[in-house]
């Protein structure tokens, strides 16, 4: 079974709610969120006496200016510059004036995960 979560910021941290159950959670980061997330689907998957899920069960979405708040280390003017993407269009994305479509957001997506790749394949010396 899998779990669609949404990830809003709260004055305390971030709070989630799964799309279509009455499941809620809370952390004082993303990844303390995520972890009391499968905590909470766990807890709900005991009252139907269901095995337990693992966190790949679970998915998160979260907007483009809560992203780039919390992942400040990600430049959005440089992301653009890397993407081809118009930088100006990007900053409307991430200031919540513009909705980017299907299309844009893949194309982020992907910059991003192209960008988390290379990361993952470096060795600092």
């Amino acid at each position: 079974m899998k779990y669609k979560f949404v990830i809003e910021r709260s004055k305390t941290g971030y709070s989630a709610y799964e799309k279509k159950r009455p499941i809620y959670t809370y952390g004082d980061t993303i990844h303390e969120m995520r972890l009391n997330a499968l905590e909470a689907v766990n807890l709900y998957e005991e009252e139907f006496e269901k095995k337990p899920s693992t966190l790949s069960a679970l998915s998160f979405e979260i907007d483009f200016k809560q992203f780039f708040d919390y992942y400040k280390v990600i430049n959005s003017k440089h992301l653009a510059k890397r993407i081809g993407m118009n930088e100006s269009l990007l900053s409307q994305y991430v200031n919540g004036k513009k909705n980017p479509s299907k299309k844009q957001v893949e194309r982020i997506i992907d910059g991003l995960h192209e960008i988390g790749k290379e990361l993952t394949e470096l060795v600092l010396v």
